[in-house]
């Protein structure tokens, strides 16, 4: 294991995941703040969707022939672009107008997280080295850390992005953050290796879109698993602690962040727990278990929020608890499809991936400002129940055998 360019890549992966998600809360509370609904808060995010479904595919390729830093840096450097750029918003621009700009923004945006996640989470398999079972353990762990961590900071970023907006505005809250970034981009352009993750075979256009079983199924389980988190999260729940329980700013920033937290935590730990219980944890078995659990937590709180039974205890303990079995499922499925890669094509793969991972944010986000807007926090949670059961069936596609015993 190269430590040192895994502690670049994961220093760099926390410095954008802070900035990520304090753009996230800035936006949609600034904006909610300026009377948007909830379709328009999820067209604001729309388009930077659709830009990771494209750079997912093409940033996969395009690592694989030049390398994980050109793709880790470029990453970087757009959001620092789109900070600035949406610093310098006008308050007094049409609404229609603003809208517009924020939407072309987060195009960047998009496109720089996704370069940024696909180049770390790659960066993981090449850099831990193949063929024993030790090493597969090993990569259950680095990828569970390297995931975890971030989607822990993710939740500080969304703490950050209220606090900042309550304490310095949106403008200055931008620019301070496209500063800091700056730092990580320097700090990452000094320090990586120049041909880390590079193919030696010469890729071909069509390995683009030609993959094997697994990979297919498991990048459709994928789609329909973060499209079941985003159907509640990007807009309905937000929106919802506003309008109908009253929540504020702050209040809002914090509970976010603590859900986000403690499912990065979860995440980090999961090849502990999962050895824990005795599991086999690359098993097509072992992940369809914790599918379905997450089946019927999604379909209790949908039925608790329908019934508006103890409606804040139900909404709230709830959606920890999918938390924390989202959080298994997302680990499982992150560690699969490294194990189902060989490092040398390990950036198309996961490009290919975390494709999937976008197309389901999107459809996701959608959904997400038009069921509630139509139907409210419990049509969302039955929406996001049926997605749950998609991804959790799709696994029995997956072949039934262990992909590596070492991290039982």
């Amino acid at each position: 294991m190269n430590t040192k360019n895994y502690a670049l890549v994961t220093a760099a992966y926390w410095g954008f995941t802070l900035t990520d998600g304090a753009l996230r809360m800035l936006v949609l509370l600034h904006f909610h703040e300026r009377g948007l609904n909830a379709i328009q808060l999820a067209f604001l995010f729309l388009l930077y969707e659709f830009c990771g479904i494209v750079t997912n595919l093409f940033g996969g390729w395009l690592a694989s022939t030049k390398g994980l830093k050109i793709t880790l840096t470029s990453g970087l450097a757009l959001q620092i672009l789109s900070l600035v750029l949406l610093s310098v918003i006008n308050p007094g621009w049409e609404l229609w107008l603003a809208v517009s700009y924020i939407m072309g923004t987060q195009a960047l945006s998009g496109i720089a997280k996704d370069l940024t996640k696909m180049s770390s989470k790659s960066a993981v398999r090449v850099l831990v080295p193949e063929g024993d079972a030790a090493s597969q353990s090993g990569l259950f762990r680095w990828v569970a850390i390297l995931t975890g961590s971030k989607n822990a900071l993710k939740g500080v970023g969304f703490l950050l992005g209220g606090v900042l907006l309550a304490g310095i505005g949106f403008q200055w809250s931008l620019r301070a953050m496209a500063i800091s970034l700056g730092v990580v981009l320097v700090i990452s352009i000094l320090g990586l290796e120049g041909d880390l993750g590079k193919s030696k075979q010469k890729t071909k256009f069509k390995e683009l879109f030609s993959k094997s079983r697994e990979i297919n199924v498991l990048s459709f389980a994928r789609f329909f698993l973060f499209a079941s988190r985003d159907v509640w999260f990007v807009v309905a729940l937000p929106v919802f602690l506003s309008d109908v329980l009253g929540w504020g700013f702050a209040a809002i920033g914090t509970f976010m962040s603590i859900w986000v937290i403690g499912y990065g935590i979860v995440q980090a730990s999961a090849p502990a727990l999962v050895r824990k219980k005795g599991n086999v944890a690359s098993t097509a078995a072992s992940t369809l278990a914790w599918g379905l659990a997450l089946v019927g937590v999604t379909l209790a709180i949908a039925l608790g929020v329908q019934l508006e039974f103890n409606l804040t205890e139900t909404i709230l303990g709830g959606l920890i608890l999918f938390g924390i079995i989202f959080a298994m499922n997302s680990a499982l499925h992150s560690y699969l499809i490294l194990a189902y890669s060989d490092s040398d094509k390990a950036a198309l793969n996961v490009g290919f991936y975390y494709m999937a991972n976008a197309g389901g944010r999107l459809f996701g986000t959608l959904l997400s400002g038009l069921v509630y807007q139509w139907q409210g926090l419990s049509g969302c949670m039955w929406t996001s129940s049926l997605c749950v059961l998609i991804a959790a069936l799709t696994i029995l596609a997956l072949p039934r055998k262990t992909v590596s015993q070492g991290t039982s």
